[in-house]
């Protein structure tokens, strides 16, 4: 496992079911120097062929932690500041203003996150828009690099052109 230098976030998978999403999100993961958290359970196991084609070769420059539930992140990580992401929730997500550090949380891919959670964290729950009635939600991993993008352009790494998360200065 490797551990960036400078994580500039990290993104929860809640009980991912689709092998393919949980690979391409490992690999924007690898690409962004992103930690990725894997709720149990999963509707896989991590040698599944599909989750491992579609990380390809970029596991190992993955970040990669898995708990046996949400709480147990989050006992964890007890300053963690949380963003929830739901068709549910009010807020747009580029609405958020993101911190380096924060956790994207995804929910499964049939379900996504439980009402409850979006209710009682209105303030940090976002939504991506989707413009027309033809789709219901988008796909998994388009959504996490969606909201991982966003955090970062607001944190200035894209317009290094080194990349990396700004200095803590606090």
């Amino acid at each position: 496992m490797v551990m960036p230098v400078n994580p500039c976030f990290q993104i929860v998978l809640v009980e991912p079911e689709i092998p393919p999403n949980t690979g391409n999100i490992a690999r924007l993961c690898a690409a962004t120097g992103t930690v990725l958290h894997l709720i149990e359970p999963l509707g896989f196991s991590l040698d599944d062929k599909h989750l491992r084609r579609a990380g390809l070769d970029y596991w190992p420059a993955v970040s990669l932690h898995r708990w046996s539930s949400f709480d147990e992140l989050k006992r964890n990580h007890p300053r963690g500041r949380f963003w929830y992401t739901s068709k549910k929730a009010h807020k747009a997500y580029v609405e958020a203003c993101f911190l380096a550090g924060d956790f994207l949380v995804f929910g499964k891919e049939t379900q996504g996150l439980p009402r409850k959670l979006i209710d009682r964290n209105p303030e940090f729950s976002i939504r991506i828009p989707i413009l027309t009635s033809a789709v219901r939600s988008l796909n998994l991993s388009s959504a996490a690099a969606i909201v991982l993008y966003e955090g970062l352009r607001q944190n200035g790494v894209l317009a290094s052109p080194l990349g990396g998360c700004p200095p803590d200065l606090s």
